[in-house]
C-alpha cells in the first residue's frame, strides 16, 4: 500500500474519536477560565491532522484579547508552527518560538507538546515544542520570557481550541487534547515510541494530574463535544460544531482524505479535506491520501452540485502531471485511469467509452466504488444499486465489473474525483462530513456508509490496511 506521507501506529492504546474543524464555518471550542491558574508553568498536548493548507494563521490553541495582549499556538503562513504571546496593545514580537520545520502533510497525524515554564533557569528552555516525542530546537524566530514571568495563558480570560483572537480557525482534526495546569511535562506523559515500528503513538492520559484549569478533551461524546474528562468539569462551549464533526479518523486509525499534494491547482477543500470544490472553468482533480495495492475496498461519494464529475481510480504512477490530470481523460495506451461520469453515466477507461450505465446523476446522488485489487476489477453503484448488474463478490469472474486497465502487479491505486467548473463533491472513506440516514459499516465494524458494504470489502483506514492490504 502507499500512504502518501502518512503514518500508522500499531497496537496498544486506541483513540476512538477526533474532532473535525472547518475554518470556513468558524468552528471552535471556548471556555472562560473563571480564575487564574499557574501562569508560569503549564503544558499543552494535542494530536493534529492538517487538512486544507492555506497561507493563513490557523490556530490550535489561543486566548481572547483582554487589554494585555493575547496568546496563540498556530500554523503560520509557510506552514511553520509557532507559540506566540503579544502584549502591550498587540505589539508584535513580545515572546514567541517559531520552528523552522514545515508541516504540510494532510495524510499524517502530528503530536505536539508545548511547554511554558518560566521557572526554568535556562532562557531557551522556557518555551519548548516537541513534535512526535522529539524536542525541536531549530528556531525560525525565538524571543524567550524573563525568569518567573507570568504569561497570558491560564489567566482568567476566554481560551479557545481551534481559534484565537489573532488569525483564523483551524482547518483539520484534533484528538486527545490536554492542558496541564502547573506542571512542565515531557511528551512521554502523552505518548510513546512503538517498540516494533518506532512510530510515536498515544498512551492513556486519564491518570494524569491536570491542575485547577487543566482539561482532557477526548471528543467521545457527540452530544457534548467540549466535555472535559479530566475530572475537573472544565467543559468547553461548542461553536458551530455538530455531531457530524465527531470522526473516527484518529492517530491510532488514520483515515483517508483528499490529498493536497495530489490535487490540481484551483481546487478547494473543506470539512477536513472531504469536501471538494472546483471553481475554475477547467478540469481539476483530487486523489486519496492512501492508495492500497491489494485487498477489496469500498468508498462512497455524494454529488452535491454541478454537472460534470467523474468518480474513479488511477495507478500511483500518474501518466500526466496532476495539474492536467482528470479521471476521464485519455492517457494513452499505458494509462491506468477508469472512472464513471455524472453527466451521462458513461464509464471511461483511459478516455475510451465502455458504455452508458445508470443515466445522469442528480444532485444528492450517492456513488459507490467497490475496488477489487485481488482480481483487478472496479464496480460502480448508484444509490445502492450496482450498475451493469455488477456483483462485487463474484471474484475472478468480475461479473458486471470493469477491468482495471494496464494493472501492474501490486501497483497501488488512488481513489478520487475530477470535475469541471462549479462542481461540489463530498467523499466518504468511512467517516463522512455529511449526514448518513441509514448507517452501514464493514464486517470489522469500521465505516459509516449510506449503503451496505459488499461482503469481503472494507473501509479504507490503516487498521484495515494492516490486516487486508
Amino acid at each position: 500500500m502507499l500512504i502518501v506521507g502518512g503514518n500508522q501506529s500499531a497496537g496498544g492504546y486506541d483513540v476512538d474519536n477526533s474532532l473535525r474543524f472547518n475554518d470556513g464555518s468558524d468552528d471552535s471550542l471556548t471556555r472562560a477560565f473563571p480564575s487564574a491558574g499557574n501562569q508560569r508553568t503549564w503544558t499543552f498536548s494535542t494530536w493534529v491532522k492538517r487538512a486544507y493548507i492555506s497561507n493563513a494563521n490557523m490556530n490550535i490553541l489561543g486566548t481572547d484579547y483582554a487589554g494585555s495582549g493575547e496568546a496563540y499556538f498556530l500554523f503560520r503562513p509557510g506552514d511553520r508552527i509557532q507559540y506566540g504571546q503579544y502584549e502591550g496593545g498587540g505589539t508584535v514580537g513580545n515572546y514567541r518560538l517559531e520552528l523552522n520545520n514545515v508541516f504540510r502533510d494532510s495524510s499524517a497525524w502530528y503530536h505536539f507538546t508545548l511547554v511554558w515554564d518560566t521557572t526554568d533557569a535556562t532562557s531557551s528552555d522556557r518555551i519548548r515544542i516537541y513534535v512526535n516525542g522529539v524536542r525541536q530546537t531549530s528556531a525560525y524566530a525565538a524571543v524567550y520570557p524573563a525568569l518567573n514571568y507570568q504569561g497570558v495563558v491560564n489567566q482568567a480570560r476566554t481560551h479557545y481550541i481551534g481559534d484565537a483572537f489573532y488569525g483564523t480557525n483551524l482547518d483539520g482534526y484534533l484528538a486527545e487534547t490536554v492542558f496541564i495546569d502547573g506542571q512542565a511535562l515531557e511528551p512521554t506523559s502523552f505518548g510513546e515510541f512503538d517498540e516494533d515500528s518506532g512510530i510515536w503513538k498515544p498512551i492513556d492520559v486519564s491518570g494524569l494530574t491536570f491542575g485547577t484549569n487543566g482539561f482532557y478533551l477526548p471528543f467521545e461524546n457527540s452530544a457534548a463535544l467540549g466535555q472535559d474528562d479530566s475530572g475537573n468539569g472544565n467543559n468547553f462551549t461548542v461553536n458551530n460544531l455538530t455531531s457530524i464533526d465527531q470522526t473516527t479518523d484518529t492517530p491510532t486509525n488514520n483515515g483517508v482524505v483528499l490529498n493536497n499534494l495530489y490535487s490540481s491547482s484551483g481546487t478547494g477543500f473543506s470539512e477536513g479535506n472531504l469536501n471538494y470544490t472546483n471553481s475554475p472553468a477547467a478540469w481539476k482533480s483530487a486523489l486519496s491520501t492512501i492508495a492500497p495495492n491489494q485487498g477489496k475496498w469500498y468508498v462512497e461519494f455524494k454529488k452535491v452540485s454541478g454537472t460534470y464529475a467523474w468518480f474513479g481510480v488511477t495507478g500511483e504512477n500518474l501518466a500526466e502531471t496532476i495539474s492536467n490530470f482528470w479521471l476521464g481523460s485519455d492517457n494513452g495506451s499505458s494509462g491506468t485511469n477508469i472512472a464513471w461520469g455524472s453527466q451521462s453515466g458513461n464509464v471511461e477507461s483511459n478516455g475510451v467509452n465502455l458504455g452508458f450505465f445508470g443515466g445522469s446523476m442528480a444532485d444528492g446522488t450517492i456513488v459507490g466504488i467497490a475496488l477489487d485489487l485481488d482480481n483487478d476489477y472496479i464496480y460502480f453503484s448508484k444509490n445502492g444499486t450496482f450498475i451493469n448488474s455488477g456483483d462485487p463478490t463474484s471474484g475472478a469472474s468480475g461479473t458486471g465489473g470493469f477491468a482495471l486497465p494496464n494493472r501492474v502487479a501490486l501497483e497501488a491505486y488512488m481513489i478520487g474525483v475530477s470535475s469541471y467548473s462549479g462542481s461540489v463533491l463530498s467523499c466518504n472513506f468511512g467517516s463522512p462530513s455529511y449526514t448518513i440516514s441509514s448507517g452501514n459499516s464493514d464486517a470489522d465494524g469500521y465505516g459509516n456508509f449510506e449503503y451496505a458494504v459488499p461482503s469481503g470489502y472494507y473501509a479504507l483506514n490503516t487498521k484495515n490496511l494492516a490486516e487486508y492490504g
